[in-house]
């Protein structure tokens, strides 16, 4: 079947910053100018001093360039440009700064507790159609809790900002909705093809949308004497992404019934929300919005059409042919195109949902009972290169498990390779970060602690590597080789955060080192030590890391500057990478992987060119 991928036009979104040998530039690179072999003219000051062949990297180091110098791109056809930028002027540092507007706790609680807030999440859209990333902002407050405890929360705010830090809007999501890793999951894309990115959330009674519009009753006030809310409607709300204005509220589906049907009666399990983009005919975007995966499981697809939400189908381990989702699900959930067949469907931790919503398969279902269940982390992308196809790494959580750590076929569901568990395994990675071994290698925690040195480090085909580990956070494309580095931070329990840092692998030494460290910002989600989101937004295909200033007045988009030899279009237009990255905010983040291989094995990298169009 021909199927043509709605994708996001993106502008040149070039960097031009200051290093010790000069200029470092970096810029994008479209996947039909990937397909048709662009080439590049680079103009400092007016005058050409850099021709970028049709298989050259889009980065260089301008020897010649200074502090005062200003950079132009233009596009090159037979000769003739096609288009060309703006003057790029040069940064003295390797990150761009957003102002952020900070909220003040004005909300006063039942309890009399006070509270502060930060910056945590964040997701990327263009919401003006200019090829420029916007920035939507989660505030959390000091006081967001876990399902599992109790108490008050201040509200939850979301904002966007563009790049250059003008702030578009800020939705109050209002004292009905509590603050909580686990509450809050932002689904941005550009969900009617119209060129401009929407915003889907939860909302509640008391929301107030970005033009200050109150979502049903003002004055409602649903949380019990535990914090909890555990009464009153439930909404869905699609947000226009460029003014904040609620364009179509919902309910919520499903609605919470009764409570003790979610596996507890106090309001853990009830509340545990997921969701995820995905494109589920093949063609268009679609959000996947979820409730549960300790016990009942509910996935509902919706499309955006006239600006309206319409459902596209529901799937719930409650009904007939579906038991088998129940308790499969992970803390995270994300769209991959798992057979291969033009059309994505979900994977909801040990369970993978088809594109129609039909249950695909479970994990236990498809090895004879062995394995599945709840877990923390898991990866999905093209890591064994001997196996067809997409895999899957996954931990699980319950013990003992006699598959609590492995990697499946992700279109049947058939270990590839396991390791029996004893404990709950709350960290794995998976990531070329040894040029030693084919494929991706993968790791997971040995004990009980999230930084444990010790566990399996495994190559793609199921070889014991080593015992000893790195940090199972994050990884990222940063340097200039093609293998993905460690994302991680040093953590303080007394200032519950981290200085994010990236460290290389040394293979030989069996260690990390520091290659990178972020002063003056500070990580997410306690020792989760999520930056506020990884992607390739500017420059290169490679990835910048977008994190807030200790303060939280300030958002800092880090690029690098190292040089890399590989010419790939931008990793937003490969469907998966971009799915991912929307998901990325959700639950306990995991970092986005592409549909195809990039590691130290480059001459087994195939980058695929799909047919696509952009939104207009």
């Amino acid at each position: 079947m021909d199927l043509t991928i709605q994708l996001e036009y993106l502008d040149r979104n070039a960097v031009a910053v200051k290093v010790d040998s000069g200029v470092y530039v970096g810029f994008k690179l479209s996947i039909d100018e990937y397909a048709d072999g662009r080439e590049f003219e680079l103009y400092r000051d007016d005058t050409l001093i850099k021709t970028f062949a049709a298989d050259e990297a889009t980065n260089y180091i301008d020897a010649d360039g200074t502090a005062s110098s200003k950079y132009v791109i233009k596009a090159v056809k037979d000769g003739k440009a096609l288009n060309e930028t703006e003057y790029i002027t040069v940064n003295e540092q390797d990150y761009y700064e957003i102002p952020l507007d900070k909220p003040e706790p004005t909300v006063k609680l039942p309890d009399g507790n006070s509270y502060t807030y930060s910056a945590n999440d964040t997701s990327v859209g263009d919401v003006d159609g200019d090829g420029v990333y916007e920035y939507f902002v989660k505030w959390d407050p000091s006081n967001a809790k876990d399902n599992s405890q109790s108490g008050y929360t201040g509200p939850v705010y979301i904002d966007c900002y563009t790049l250059t830090g003008e702030k578009l809007w800020r939705v109050d999501l209002g004292i009905n909705i509590r603050a909580g890793a686990h509450y809050t999951q932002m689904s941005v894309f550009d969900f009617d093809g119209d060129g401009k990115s929407e915003l889907i959330v939860k909302t509640a009674d008391g929301t107030v949308d970005g033009k200050g519009n109150v979502i049903g009753d003002a004055t409602a006030d649903y949380r019990n004497e535990g914090g909890y809310i555990l009464s009153g409607p439930e909404y869905l709300t699609l947000f226009d992404g460029q003014t904040g204005e609620a364009l179509d509220t919902i309910d919520y589906n499903p609605q919470r019934g009764s409570v003790g049907n979610w596996g507890d009666s106090y309001g853990n399990r009830v509340d545990r929300f997921l969701a995820c983009v995905g494109y589920l005919d093949g063609e268009t975007p679609s959000a996947i919005i979820c409730r549960g995966y300790y016990t009942r499981a509910v996935l509902t697809a919706y499309n955006v059409v006239d600006k309206k939400l319409v459902e596209v189908w529901v799937c719930d381990s409650k009904d007939a042919g579906k038991g088998a989702l129940a308790g499969q699900g992970a803390h995270y959930a994300m769209a991959a195109d798992v057979d291969q067949d033009g059309y994505d469907e979900i994977v909801y931790g040990s369970a993978t949902v088809d594109h129609d919503g039909s249950l695909m398969y479970t994990l236990a279902g498809a090895n004879n009972g062995a394995g599945g269940g709840h877990g923390d982390a898991i990866h999905v992308g093209d890591f064994d290169l001997s196996n067809p196809g997409l895999e899957i790494f996954m931990v699980h959580e319950s013990y003992p498990n006699d598959a609590g750590i492995e990697m499946h076929d992700a279109a049947t569901g058939k270990y590839l390779y396991s390791v029996a568990t004893n404990t709950d395994v709350g960290r794995g990675m998976a990531a070329d970060i040894d040029p030693n071994h084919p494929g991706v290698e993968a790791w997971a925690t040995g004990t009980d602690a999230w930084n444990s040195p010790l566990g399996y480090m495994f190559a793609a085909g199921g070889e014991v590597i080593t015992n000893s580990i790195p940090v199972a956070n994050f990884s990222i494309w940063w340097d200039g080789d093609m293998g993905r580095e460690i994302l991680d931070h040093s953590f303080s329990s007394a200032a519950g955060a981290g200085v994010p840092l990236i460290q290389d692998w040394d293979f030989d030494k069996k260690t990390a080192v520091t290659i990178k460290k972020f002063d003056g910002t500070y990580s997410n989600n306690w020792t989760k030590g999520n930056v506020c989101i990884q992607a390739d937004v500017i420059g290169d295909w490679r990835e910048e890391v977008v994190v807030r200033s200790t303060d939280s007045k300030f958002l800092r988009v880090y690029t690098t500057t190292d040089v890399c030899e590989t010419r790939i279009y931008t990793l937003m237009h490969d469907k998966q990478y971009r799915v991912q990255t929307a998901s990325q905010n959700v639950g306990y983040n995991q970092p986005p992987n592409t549909s195809f291989y990039i590691g130290f094995d480059e001459d087994l990298m195939e980058i695929p060119v799909r047919d696509f169009e952009y939104a207009e």
